[in-house]
């Protein structure tokens, strides 16, 4: 594990990077087989009827196992869509098996962006995020666009929206000792690894597979 004391954030990016790139094909399909297993049996994934996942870059764990799976259980899925314009929002889009996908201005892989389709974040029931770093307290360090943290900036203003569960998704070898968060960061309910579930509150999350109502009228 990385000892973050003396590193700052963007030094702390970079290793954690080379770390999953360092990963080769081999142990990458490993990888994503072990997240599949740790996943896709659990409770709060078989109970999620609308669930967001992501497409992998740049080493990050591959969830498309999970997506795959969603898709033959008739399950909702979402995939983040970048908007033209603001550049900085970032919407999530429904997504079909076999549509598809053309490349955003990252080359990440997206659906070509349809409104009717899209859906708000706190209606999802499950969110799936890539992540560079995490550590056991619900820390997560991303890639440093902040899009994933401005689509979830509801939450410190509506505390009692409780929808999706945030869940990162993770290779071990990015765990962290412990992750300074700045006040924008939205922490985690859980990671989970190729290895391990790392819950930042045993009573809220959802090991038992509660998904939340949301009480909150603003978020409607």
């Amino acid at each position: 594990m990385i000892e973050t004391a003396s590193l700052s954030r963007a030094q702390l990016r970079r290793l954690l990077r080379e770390r999953r790139r360092a990963l080769d094909p081999h142990r990458q399909r490993q990888a994503a087989r072990r997240l599949y297993r740790q996943l896709a049996q659990h409770p709060l994934f078989r109970r999620s009827r609308h669930l967001a996942l992501y497409l992998p870059n740049d080493g990050e764990i591959d969830p498309g196992l999970l997506l795959a799976a969603a898709q033959r259980r008739g399950k909702a899925t979402y995939l983040p869509v970048l908007n033209a314009w603001p550049a900085t929002r970032m919407v999530f889009q429904r997504v079909h098996s076999g549509e598809p996908l053309l490349p955003n201005r990252f080359r990440i892989r997206e659906p070509h962006p349809n409104r009717a389709r899209q859906r708000k974040v706190w209606t999802l029931d499950l969110l799936l995020m890539p992540l560079v770093g995490f550590d056991a307290e619900g820390g997560r360090l991303g890639m440093g666009g902040g899009f994933y943290d401005r689509s979830l900036a509801y939450r410190a203003r509506h505390r009692y929206c409780r929808k999706p569960v945030l869940l990162g998704l993770a290779h071990e070898c990015q765990k962290v000792d412990r992750l300074a968060l700045a006040s924008w960061d939205v922490p985690l309910a859980a990671t989970v690894t190729d290895r391990a579930w790392y819950a930042a509150d045993n009573r809220k999350v959802a090991r038992k597979g509660q998904l939340h109502r949301n009480p909150c009228g603003a978020c409607e």
